[in-house]
């Protein structure tokens, strides 16, 4: 039940959605049930989800391209960092690819990707994973208030 409400900034919505790489390999996706609930404007989605449902009302689907500007930004060859090996457990069994959450001495969570390791250092990609990436979203906008 509709309610023709238009999605604005300060909205409370509701959202289906898809999320998928320009070639249609979907990297992430909540749908039945589940919703992604936001306040659009507020900073809780990426910039390009959130600009591009501004004017969609309750009910409404789209596909929505989101370039990396306005996604998780651009890769940063600078977030390619060598670590020392003695920063991790003695027996820590590096794989390449693997991703590992840290805390900062901020106490921030970072997710690094292991690109390689040898029996000195580990050299990680601070980069988030979909940054550099264009992104394609199917949206349904399930409620808004």
């Amino acid at each position: 039940m509709a309610n023709n409400k238009e999605v604005k900034n300060g909205s409370i919505v509701k959202i289906h959605y898809t999320g998928k790489f320009e070639d249609g390999k979907v990297f992430d996706e909540l749908q039945g049930k589940d919703t992604l609930q936001f306040k659009v404007g507020n900073k809780e989605v990426i910039v390009g989800l959130d600009k591009q449902i501004v004017g969609m009302k309750e009910g409404d689907k789209k596909t929505i391209k989101v370039n990396p500007d306005e996604a998780y930004g651009n890769r940063n060859e600078q977030l390619i960092r060598k670590i020392p090996r003695t920063g991790f457990p003695p027996n820590f069994e590096f794989k390449k690819g693997m991703t590992l959450v840290l805390k900062s001495p901020e106490g921030r969570h970072l997710q690094l990707r292991v690109l390689d390791f040898d029996d000195n250092e580990v050299t990680v990609d601070l980069n988030h994973p979909l940054a550099g990436r264009k992104l394609v979203f199917d949206i349904e906008i399930v409620e808004t208030s």
